[in-house]
This record gives C-alpha cells, sequence and structure tokens, in this order.
C-alpha cells in the first residue's frame, strides 16, 4: 500500500507514533498474580519495560519522564508499580517518585541501545572496534598523570571489559532498590512525606 494511505486511518504523524508506543506497551504482559512484596513486583516491572526497550530500541526516545504520554498501555504499567506501593504508608508523591525513578533508570539505560545502533551505522564500527581505535587517546590520557584513579581502572582491566548493557541493567537494580528499601522500612501507618 502506498505510505500516505496510513493517513486514512490517523490523523497524522504524531497520532500514528502514539498508537503504535501504546501497542508496544500493551506488549507487556503483567502477571494477573504479582508477585509478593514491592521489590518483586517493581524488579518484575523494570524487567519487563527493560524487554520492551530491547525488542523495540527506538521506544526508550519517545517517552518521556516530564512529558508523559497519556497511554493506556503505558498508564497500566504505572498502576501496576504504584500498586507494588500502596498500602506502605507512602505519601503520594513518594510513591510517584519511587514509581519514576525505576522508571527513568531502565529508560535512561535502554535509550543507549538504540544510541550505539545508530553509532554503529554511521560509522561502520562495531562498540569493540571504536574502543579498539580509541584506546591510544585514553592510554595517554591515562599516562598523562592527570587521572591515576582513571590509570589504575585502566590497568586493572587491561585484559579487556566487555560493556553489556543487559549485564548493566541487572547489576544496578540490586543497588537501586537497595537504596529505595530504607524508605519503605520500618514505617508503620506513618506517611512518609520526603522523597
Amino acid at each position: 500500500v502506498p505510505t500516505m494511505s496510513l493517513y486514512r486511518h490517523v490523523d497524522g504523524k504524531d497520532d500514528l507514533i502514539l498508537r503504535v508506543t501504546d501497542a508496544v506497551f500493551a506488549e507487556a504482559v503483567l502477571p494477573a498474580d504479582p508477585p509478593a512484596g514491592w521489590r518483586a513486583r517493581l524488579t518484575l516491572s523494570a524487567r519487563l519495560q527493560w524487554a520492551l526497550y530491547r525488542r523495540h530500541p527506538w521506544l526508550a526516545q519517545l517517552v518521556s519522564l516530564t512529558r508523559p504520554l497519556p497511554l493506556r498501555n503505558v498508564i497500566v504499567i504505572g498502576e501496576w508499580a504504584l500498586a507494588a506501593l500502596d498500602g506502605l504508608g507512602l505519601a503520594a508523591a513518594t510513591m510517584l517518585h519511587v514509581h519514576l525513578l525505576v522508571f527513568s533508570y531502565v529508560r535512561g539505560l535502554a535509550i543507549n541501545i538504540e544510541w550505539e545502533s545508530e553509532a554503529e551505522a554511521a560509522s561502520g564500527l562495531t562498540e569493540g572496534e571504536w574502543m579498539d581505535a580509541h584506546s591510544p587517546a585514553l592510554d595517554a590520557l591515562a599516562g598523562s598523570g592527570e587521572f591515576p584513579t582513571f590509570a589504575r581502572v585502566l590497568t586493572d582491566l587491561a585484559d579487556g571489559f566487555d560493556l553489556d548493557l543487559d549485564r548493566l541493567f541487572e547489576f544496578g537494580l540490586g543497588p537501586l532498590f537497595d537504596g529505595i528499601a530504607p524508605l519503605l522500612a520500618d514505617r508503620p501507618g506513618r506517611p512518609i512525606t520526603g522523597a
């Protein structure tokens, strides 16, 4: 079909993008019986979102923290995450901050999926090839004496370092939730107003 024939069914490019984004978020199948505990539930939510961004690398560029999309399936994920925090004695602002922190963590890493793909297409170099090409400049900076910690880290990683986004995502979930946990501990009926 001709490309422009799509616009007989949608109001324009912005409407099309919204519909596609909503359809993609519908792919995140949330279990009817959620895992017990806020941490398990938010971890599952983060992993489901990460899987969406992995399947659709362009998606992270379309969703915004400061200008949330009024889309049903985006709100479904938000509702599920907020429900994990409901009943814990948190102020509404704290609940929203926790949800947005997790959302931002996942999206923030996911943006790099498409950026790396675009960089590879534009340069013709894989991430490893790019690093190999820039190693002399990094080694010169490390050898300058101005950056002793950077130099030590490079020396300790002389056998190589593979920046794997999936591994980094999983690594970050633990410290992220460890940092959130004190907000939720020992709060019997006392609302948390900070955050």
